[in-house]
């Protein structure tokens, strides 16, 4: 039983539903925390994932997205396509027999837990181990950074049951990996594993499953040895870049050198 004093349980902002988030300093940690189910994913589990972006401190940089167990997520729970679906959710059948607004609108709500990883104000390390397929690899892609483990299997199976990736994975993947490689990866539902993963920029870096926790914390230390500031507008720019021409991102990194000079120097706009 832990103190009701302890530490470890004061920083813990939310579990519930296969979620846990804590928070260290400038360091928030989102756990999924289901590994008996490989954490397979389901509606309540995006809604806590959406409320963990919403309970971030402001005192936190860096956001650590970590899986227990074997796996990182082995994807949607099967049980989304039964013909009940999940208590007191809307079955794909119900969606489907909705309008196209109502059905617009369920989507929308459950990309809510993949869009926040890249706020501005963050940068989100996903450490990977075992299978990340599916919801899972598309929520791997939704962080700025990703370690892997040697055993790590990405697969995007979405098409092969049928359907299309829909939680936002599509762009970074392309971003990532270049048109071709993604179409080829999502149409055939092939695993990309450790060596693929980093060769072609899906991984920042692999390490051995025991090196994984270790490899992240010293990543995140080396982020936040940099002043915060600075690694926002950094990454603004960066994220900004693909739909700027050349001349228009030299006219933002002057725009962005131009703010970070005057607070350096404590001058006012």
């Amino acid at each position: 039983m832990t103190a009701p004093n302890d530490k470890t349980l004061l920083d813990t902002l939310l579990d519930r539903d296969g979620v846990r988030l804590t928070v260290d300093d400038a360091v928030a940690t989102v756990t999924l925390t289901n590994p008996a189910k490989r954490n397979a994913q389901s509606p309540a589990l995006w809604r806590a994932l959406t409320e963990a972006g919403r309970l971030l401190p402001g005192s936190v940089r860096v956001v650590v997205l970590r899986g227990e167990g074997q796996s990182f997520s082995a994807g949607l729970d099967r049980q989304a396509f039964t013909p009940e679906g999940f208590e007191g959710e809307p079955s794909f059948i119900d969606l489907a027999r909705g309008s196209d607004e109502a059905l617009d609108a369920e989507i929308s709500a459950y990309q809510s837990a993949f869009t926040w990883w890249r706020r501005n104000d963050i940068v989100s390390i996903a450490a990977v181990q075992g299978h990340a397929i599916g919801a899972g690899f598309q929520l791997a892609l939704a962080c700025d950074l990703r370690v892997c483990a040697e055993d790590v299997q990405f697969a995007m199976r979405e098409t092969s049951l049928g359907l299309v990736p829909d939680l936002g994975g599509t762009q970074p993947l392309v971003s990532l990996v270049g048109y071709a490689r993604a179409l080829e990866i999502c149409a055939t539902g092939r695993f990309v594993r450790a060596a693929e993963a980093e060769r072609t920029g899906l991984a920042n870096l692999v390490v051995p499953a025991g090196e994984l926790d270790g490899a992240v914390h010293d990543l995140a230390a080396a982020i936040l040895a940099a002043p915060r500031d600075a690694v926002v507008e950094t990454k603004a720019l960066l994220r900004g870049a693909a739909g700027r021409t050349y001349d228009e991102q030299r006219v933002a990194e002057r725009a962005a050198q131009g703010r970070r000079l005057r607070d350096l120097a404590g001058v006012g706009e």
